[in-house]
């Protein structure tokens, strides 16, 4: 993990990646990191399927002749915690999750009374503003102040989400419930130059979750993106330039814990957030040594735990991390290692019947692919 946007192998994440592209369409202030060249025609179509690790495209790829027309760059990194709400901020802020704020599936709400409140990022809390929650302007909303037509297409539960208008607010929605719909959706959005649409499918990831990495029910789901590429492909204007990529890989867990069952893991803790591949743990300042030392005590090299200032001078959280962000941070970060899952005892069940995780700091989890062409 040793500096982990600091070792030169794969520095960039999809902060990088939509802050590039977007600079191609000259938006004021963003930042080409990775040196893409300007498109012609002014138009930019980025997809994003959920789930879609390199470890996807090695081991599956080659069976599906869309993906296979499309180019393979270097892969990006995911963001940490490798989770979609995290990603997906960044893909939508060109921002690290240390300055956006949102830093895992679920995180501490500070100040929401005793016990504190934890924000599920995906489902949300209407008592948290989503605006208020990531105040920064999103690039949707900077293209779109610059003259840029940009579109979001995407399934239609989530148009109006906390979720969506704290990440990715600012485009005009599309919702599109099938793949004819996702591509009538960019076609007409990408009609004209100087337009951007953004398109989002997660049923890998679904399938991941229910019935694990490699299943059947997943590689029916690489079959569906495979359809969506060769349909836009075929459908897209001429000139568009096709860019797709993911917000993190997926594991097939092996062993559990169910932290708090027949262990003293919850001692002094008196909450715990984020997901079963990465836990946060807020706790009293004078007791955080000892829950330390108890968790790594009780995991060995099943996991690593990390204290915050510890996980931010690592750069897990990017080269910022704002008050706000140490916040909703845990005080104790625990990091499962291979294919460990940490679970909580009111829902072992649960989160044990799912398959397929994310989250941590596995190649597996954090290499995701860039794919581009030029039609």
């Amino acid at each position: 993990m040793e500096g982990y946007w600091k070792d030169g192998d794969v520095t960039y994440s999809l902060a990088e990646l939509s802050q590039s592209v977007f600079a191609t369409l000259k938006i004021p202030g963003t930042i080409n990191s990775l040196g893409l060249s300007n498109s012609p025609s002014q138009r930019e179509c980025l997809i994003l399927i959920d789930g879609f690790g390199m470890n996807a495209l090695s081991e599956f790829g080659d069976r599906y002749p869309g993906i296979c027309e499309l180019i393979q760059s270097e892969p990006l990194r995911a963001t940490f915690p490798s989770t979609t709400a995290t990603s997906l901020t960044s893909l939508g802020t060109g921002l690290h999750p240390g300055a956006h704020g949102m830093v895992g599936y679920t995180m501490r709400v500070p100040n929401s009374g005793t016990p504190e409140r934890t924000l599920n990022a995906l489902k949300w809390d209407e008592r948290v503003d989503p605006v208020i929650w990531q105040p920064h302007p999103t690039l949707f909303e900077r293209a779109t102040a610059a003259g840029i037509s940009v579109t979001h297409v995407a399934n239609k539960r989530y148009a109006d989400t906390g979720f969506t208008r704290a990440a990715l607010r600012g485009s005009r929605y599309q919702g599109a419930n099938s793949i004819s719909e996702m591509v009538a959706g960019a076609a007409q959005a990408l009609a004209k130059p100087n337009s951007f649409a953004y398109l989002y499918l997660n049923d890998v990831d679904e399938a991941s979750h229910s019935a694990g990495f490699g299943s059947e029910r997943f590689l029916a789901a690489l079959t569906k993106v495979d359809e969506l590429i060769r349909e836009l492909l075929g459908n897209l204007p001429s000139g568009v330039r096709i860019w797709l990529t993911s917000d993190h890989g997926m594991i097939n867990r092996g062993e559990f814990v169910i932290v708090g069952q027949g262990n003293d893991l919850l001692r002094d803790v008196r909450l715990m957030a984020g997901e079963p591949r990465v836990r946060y743990l807020y706790i009293d300042g004078a007791n955080r040594v000892d829950v330390k030392a108890r968790w790594q005590d009780f995991l060995g090299d099943r996991a690593l735990v990390l204290d915050q200032s510890e996980a931010i001078t690592e750069g897990l959280f990017g080269p910022e991390v704002s008050d706000v962000a140490r916040e909703r941070i845990g005080d104790l970060i625990v990091i499962a290692n291979d294919d460990l899952i940490l679970v909580e005892e009111g829902r072992a069940a649960q989160q044990c019947a799912m398959v397929g995780h994310h989250g941590g700091i596995t190649q597996a989890e954090i290499d995701i692919p860039l794919l581009s062409t030029q039609l």
